[in-house]
């Protein structure tokens, strides 16, 4: 993360977040807790009603700073459990474009989150889209250190009811502290993955 950056360089108009605690599914008790959490803010668009831009860097390298506090917010909801899955995404208000949404969660964005809730090595699951205020986004998750296991395949719904206006980026993280309740599909453990990085 930057030190040359600050929120300051993003017009905050607002934080969101959202949280879902899975006690029970189908019947069965669930031996500890699933918890999803998703942390969103509205920011101003700069680039939003105006000629196509080249350049949207004004919206990338900021970004590493926000996704940090993004991913603190989100990791503290989850309530001293460990992040085990996480996500990405974001809605363009009409004004905008979708890529001024991916201008804002990039790389530099995606590292500034892993260092906010303790790292990961999978590539982070994303999702973005143009939209009016009110429009609910679904926040993929997968597991934080390989994306090909299963049992992690997951998501979270967020909704704003104000956001995004027009000239607004609505701006998410998602995470959560363990694979989906009852997961039964196979395929590549946790502990597999885990061995397998180790190697």
């Amino acid at each position: 993360m930057s030190e040359n950056y600050s929120l300051d360089d993003y017009e905050i108009r607002s934080w969101h977040t959202q949280t879902v605690e899975v006690t029970e599914l189908a019947g069965r008790k669930l031996d500890d807790p699933l918890v999803k959490a998703a942390v969103a803010v509205v920011i101003r668009n700069p680039f939003a009603s105006q000629p196509f831009q080249e350049d949207l860097s004004a919206l990338t390298a900021p970004s590493g700073v926000l996704a940090h506090e993004l991913g603190t917010r989100a990791k503290a909801l989850l309530g001293g459990r460990e992040v085990e899955g996480y996500g990405k995404g974001g809605i363009a208000g009409t004004a905008g474009e979708q890529e001024h949404v991916v201008a804002c969660v990039t790389t530099i964005f995606g590292n500034g989150f892993r260092d906010a809730i303790g790292g990961g090595a999978a590539w982070i699951s994303s999702f973005t889209k143009v939209a009016s205020a009110g429009t609910s986004i679904d926040i993929p998750l997968a597991f934080k250190d390989e994306v090909f296991v299963r049992d992690y395949y997951d998501g979270i719904t967020l909704h704003i009811d104000e956001g995004p206006k027009p000239d607004e980026l609505v701006i998410c993280v998602a995470v959560s502290s363990g694979p989906r309740a009852q997961a039964r599909v196979g395929g590549i453990t946790k502990e597999e993955a885990l061995a397998k990085l180790a190697k």
